[in-house]
């Protein structure tokens, strides 16, 4: 599958994303919490410390890429490889791959060619992402529902552009668990311990947020001002 037809239109592999911002604030949360969220999925979170998993949240502004232009908010954890045995501790943590629980969209192109081309979990939302000011925020709304509300306080700068180790993000849909190999590179990063305040709403999603022991202070929260992604061809995990 080196391209895919999506809505008349053809996409092809890798696809890539040109100019994002994005934000993002990891957690540490209860590894036996976690892993009752995922375990549709079939894998297993990594624990940074034992007895404890870690959920990230992130905003993304996409402003030109292969799939348009729009907003995306994600819910992830960090997760085992298939078939590796686990050691919580730094080492668990670097060879880590991130699973995609939830990636509401807001444009209806991007929903189907997630969906079909990786998997991704993608649901439409309203995506309000307050951009403009130093402080970041996201307003997430599904159904008429709040999910919640996310503010972002960047942090110190991290010299230069820095290229992301690749990384294997995996998703599940329709029985199947994919890999999907993803890569990033990052301009304008800045990184803050802490940095995120996070208030949730009433929908389903914030109600797991909340089993996970949201809210609560972030590990370390992040701001890139322009990232470049690709997105490979999936295969089965």
């Amino acid at each position: 599958m080196a391209s895919q037809l999506i809505q008349g239109r053809t996409v092809e592999f890798p696809v890539r994303v040109r100019d994002a911002q994005v934000c993002s604030a990891v957690y540490p949360v209860r590894a036996d919490a976690a892993r009752a969220v995922i375990a549709y999925s079939g894998l297993d979170v990594a624990e940074a410390l034992p007895g404890k998993a870690v959920c990230v949240l992130l905003f993304v502004d996409y402003r030109d890429g292969d799939l348009d232009a729009y907003h995306e908010f994600g819910m992830a954890f960090l997760v085992r490889p298939p078939g590796v045995a686990g050691s919580a501790g730094p080492a668990e943590v670097r060879r880590a791959g991130v699973f995609v629980h939830w990636l509401p969209v807001d444009q209806g192109f991007t929903l189907e060619a997630g969906r079909t081309l990786w998997g991704f979990p993608k649901e439409l939302a309203d995506i309000d992402l307050r951009l403009g000011s130093p402080y970041k925020r996201c307003v997430l709304r599904k159904d008429g529902r709040l999910v919640l509300d996310l503010l972002i306080k960047p942090g110190v700068p991290v010299p230069g552009a820095t290229a992301m180790a690749p990384m294997d993000a995996y998703t599940h849909r329709d029985g199947v668990t994919r890999r999907v190999p993803w890569s990033v590179r990052a301009q304008g990063a800045r990184v803050r311990p802490g940095g995120a305040l996070i208030r949730l709403g009433n929908h389903p999603i914030a109600k797991e947020l909340s089993e996970l022991g949201l809210p609560k202070r972030a590990l370390f929260s992040t701001t890139v001002a322009r990232a470049q992604m690709s997105f490979g061809e999936p295969s089965p995990a």
